[in-house]
């Protein structure tokens, strides 16, 4: 019979496999073999079944396996946080890093980003710079990770300021860096902004990513800027052979349909390689309906129910 040592690495890897697909039935079924085989109390087999469980929304299942470990280090405490952060549950996230604190776990440089992530999603911004307060205290600020972090969570809280001085005070960036801070400006209007780094970005050197392109497609559509988002929407794919995604083309869509061009908004849905979601459909018939676009409509709904859509619908 194999031994432990070889054993966890392969289930180990079985429940990654699992996490990634969300197959809730195969997970269950290598839980009960890993306790058959007796790893299930194993650290790292633990860690991976709480991982898999929450990423299959199963989060009491995860709490549970959570509160069975007689030992509980800084990574099991980061996995439940993370567990509860990735679904959105935001208050729950960061009950379990005060737990975590209460317990008198250490911090280590994977703890405090998704612990920041609950914060900028509740909005909770005097919690968010005790923090900063505690990456500075631990010697995380600079990591760039942490970083990051920070800069979306003062730009989501509202506090461009100190987003910017996070910015501005990190020895490396990477493209996450620049699009969470044109992100930021993008969603307090500062557009100019958005633009002004966007170019420092790429006299740095730096490549772009769709992330990237969503902050300043975003900001043209936002801003009336549809000759500029139309360059910029060229760009991506021809300078930097990014395909673009739904979000790319809701921009699109969003940018040509608040100035009117609706015909141009559909020629460009019915041209996409993948298949248009609600949301795309949506923003094209709302634009219709702004500016009384009645054939484009009709052709939509069409496209979409398999019906015609009468003028009193619109």
């Amino acid at each position: 019979m194999p031994s432990t040592r070889d054993i966890v690495p392969f289930y180990a890897t079985l429940l990654d496999a699992c996490s990634s697909a969300k197959n809730l039935q195969n997970l269950k079924l290598l839980h009960a073999k890993t306790i058959r085989l007796g790893i299930s109390p194993h650290d790292f087999i633990r860690t991976k079944l709480i991982s898999s469980y929450a990423s299959c929304a199963q989060l009491h299942q995860a709490n549970v396996l959570f509160s069975f470990a007689t030992r509980k280090p800084t990574y099991l405490f980061n996995t439940l946080i993370r567990a509860y952060a990735s679904l959105g549950f935001f208050s729950h996230s960061l009950s379990v890093f005060r737990r975590m604190l209460f317990a008198a776990k250490p911090i280590d440089r994977h703890t405090l980003p998704v612990v920041l992530k609950s914060c900028a999603g509740l909005s909770a911004l005097r919690l968010g710079r005790q923090v900063h307060g505690a990456a500075l205290v631990n010697g995380f600020a600079l990591d760039l990770g942490n970083s990051n972090s920070l800069i979306t969570m003062y730009a989501k809280c509202g506090d461009l300021a100190n987003a910017r001085k996070v910015f501005d005070g990190m020895p490396v960036r990477n493209e996450v860096s620049w699009s969470a801070m044109m992100s930021g400006y993008g969603m307090h209007g500062v557009f100019a902004e958005v633009f002004g780094l966007f170019d420092r970005m790429l006299e740095a050197g730096e490549r772009p990513d769709g992330v990237t392109f969503t902050a300043v497609l975003t900001a043209c559509s936002h801003g009336g800027l549809t000759d500029r988002g139309r360059e910029y929407f060229k760009m991506m794919q021809g300078r930097y052979a990014i395909r673009p995604g739904l979000e790319h083309y809701t921009c699109m869509v969003d940018m040509l349909g608040r100035v009117g061009q609706v015909e141009e908004a559909e020629k460009l849905i019915f041209g996409m390689e993948m298949e248009p979601d609600e949301a795309l459909w949506a923003a094209l018939l709302g634009a219709c309906k702004i500016h009384g676009k009645l054939e484009v409509a009709e052709r939509v709904a069409e496209k979409v129910y398999g019906k015609r859509m009468s003028v009193e619908s619109l």
